[in-house]
């Protein structure tokens, strides 16, 4: 249970459609445990049958990554060339590169 007792925890929901291969979130819920999230889940997220995987996670459990961070995590370094397929010479009998 959450710190307020009168209230069960959070539940971020993840499904994965028919076409795709990844799962994405889609939402929220409240539920007492992982099954009873997955049970809610499927009736409130899949009404359609358009899933054919769902992930439950507790919040708790989600660790993000701050926005203030974003420039040191996701930008690339600039004093790494060889990451770029330009700094190696392919040979000439290796085709379709």
């Amino acid at each position: 249970m959450s710190d307020n007792n009168n209230q069960w925890p959070l539940w971020e929901i993840f499904i994965r459609s028919k076409n795709g291969l990844e799962h994405r979130h889609v939402g929220s819920l409240h539920a007492a445990d992982a099954e009873m999230a997955i049970e809610n889940a499927r009736d409130v997220y899949t009404r359609r049958m358009e899933g054919v995987s769902l992930w439950v996670v507790e919040s708790k459990d989600i660790t993000a990554s701050n926005p203030e961070n974003m420039g040191e995590l996701f930008e690339p370094a600039i004093d790494k060339v060889y990451r770029h397929p330009t700094f190696y010479d392919v040979p000439d009998e290796i085709k379709h590169m």
